[in-house]
């Protein structure tokens, strides 16, 4: 967990920061802005990896998140869902009650569009900013310090955060107002889930033909076929290798909150929400855990 990729930085003026959450995302995200010179204290549920990150990376831990969030420019967050979010910035423990006015919340969970437009709400009403901005890039892009980042909110706010975000970001673009970064995540995993249906069945049906499945991904993959899925995934999907990062269970809850926004927007989601019921299977067979392109395993 300690491990991070070294990279260089962009100069920026080192701020006073926090991070909430130290999973297997946030942790590194933290690591990055500590090297990057920023003054990071850091808040997790489990205070035995606070510690360990304080220890790795020289920075502070605290026991609340107001505690955390006290005297930082810039409160960064990434937890589980809705519910978590809620209880890391509301009420008398929450990194709200210990931010001054003026400085910028900036929510890295993929949570839904209601929850980071309320939390802008409540944010406003105390004098601060609150930006969504839920990641791409996965545990990898973590580590590398080269996370994609969709944001919803304020420009003023945005533009105050981009250059320490760009800690451990390779884009970080403000999508529109607050909710904008979350919705833009959405359209991300509507993406996902259908390609890498796809690949599962093309692969599926290579090898019951006889193909060397390795050396038609080698060709496809220089036509219009080739996708990041493809190349990163492809052959370790025809090694039966399915532990690279993002999990099927956190699959499942960015899909239960697509087709949540959907039923309110009206769009119609008819293979999303067959690869969702896919993506169920595999959690039946043990696979609660395995990557996402472990939906290959139903094809076997």
């Amino acid at each position: 967990m300690t491990h991070i990729a070294e990279r260089t930085y962009e100069s920026t003026p080192a701020r006073k920061v926090a991070f909430i959450g130290l999973g297997v995302m946030g942790y590194p995200m933290a690591g990055h802005l500590a090297r990057a010179g920023h003054s990071v204290t850091v808040y997790n549920r489990s205070g035995g990896k606070a510690v360990a990150w304080a220890a790795a990376f020289g920075g502070a831990h605290k026991a609340t998140p107001r505690e955390a969030a006290q005297g930082a420019d810039v409160v960064f967050a990434c937890v589980g869902n809705d519910d978590d979010l809620r209880a890391v910035t509301l009420g008398a423990d929450g990194a709200f009650a210990g931010m001054a006015r003026g400085s910028v919340f900036v929510d890295h969970t993929t949570a839904s569009a209601d929850v980071a437009r309320e939390l802008f709400s409540a944010a406003k009403a105390l004098g601060l900013s609150f930006v969504d901005a839920p990641v791409s890039g996965g545990q990898a892009g973590a580590q590398n310090g080269a996370l994609t980042v969709m944001c919803g909110g304020d420009s003023a706010a945005f533009d105050a955060v981009k250059p320490v975000a760009m800690a451990f970001s390779r884009a970080f673009t403000l999508m529109g107002e607050s909710g904008a970064g979350q919705l833009t995540k959405m359209v991300n995993q509507i993406c996902i889930a259908g390609l890498v249906q796809g690949l599962s069945e093309a692969i599926a049906f290579g090898q019951k033909a006889g193909l060397d499945m390795n050396q038609v991904l080698d060709v496809i993959g220089k036509g219009a076929a080739q996708s990041w899925q493809l190349d990163n995934r492809g052959k370790t999907m025809v090694a039966d290798q399915f532990d690279f990062g993002f999990a099927v269970d956190w699959m499942r809850k960015d899909l239960g909150l697509v087709l949540d926004e959907a039923r309110r927007n009206g769009s119609r989601l008819p293979v999303t929400a067959l690869v969702d019921q896919f993506y169920a299977d595999v959690q039946a067979m043990g696979g609660r855990r395995f990557d996402t392109s472990s939906l290959i395993k139903r094809l076997k």
